[in-house]
């Protein structure tokens, strides 16, 4: 499979659970407004984690689509990578900790979770830092998309699961 036809596969799973988060919002017996910090959280979680990887993915077909691309394609693809998930990164660290710690789940799932997901993303930040610098392969900055996919498919299970328990 080639990188466009990669990017392409990732730009249409990004759309899909982005929709289906929403429809799955709107059925919801409370507006998402209404929702307590953390059922605001894992919302926002699940928007992101499909939007960002979304976004990547344009971003890497719009290099692609260059005339002629340029030699560090992947680099600039990683570099770009590296402007949004700082900042994402942060703001997901303001509304963690915005959220009650009486609020905050403390079930084995969550820990065995969302802190792995969290240093996982972080860890796939830093590689597209070692992409910039040296590497210029394709694969850390797909790595990244796939990584963030795979971050909103658990939510949205945890969304539909926390939703309509039993």
């Amino acid at each position: 499979m080639t990188p466009a036809e990669s990017l392409g596969v990732a730009v249409q799973v990004a759309v899909a659970i982005a929709g289906f988060a929403g429809v799955v919002v709107a059925f919801r017996t409370e507006a998402a407004h209404h929702g307590s910090a953390t059922d605001k959280f894992r919302l926002r979680l699940l928007l992101g984690n499909s939007i960002v990887p979304l976004i990547l993915s344009l971003f890497g077909i719009f290099m692609l689509a260059v005339e002629s691309p340029a030699p560090g394609i992947w680099r600039w693809c990683s570099g770009f990578c590296v402007l949004i998930m700082f900042p994402y990164g942060v703001y997901l660290g303001r509304l963690t900790r915005g959220i009650p710690p009486s609020e905050f789940p403390s079930d084995a799932f969550t820990r065995w979770v969302f802190y792995p997901l969290g240093m996982l993303a972080w860890l796939f930040t830093f590689l597209q830092v070692y992409n910039v610098v040296l590497l210029g392969a394709f694969w850390p900055f797909f790595g990244l998309i796939v990584f963030q996919l795979f971050a909103a498919i658990i939510q949205f299970v945890r969304l539909i699961l926390l939703a309509y328990p039993n």
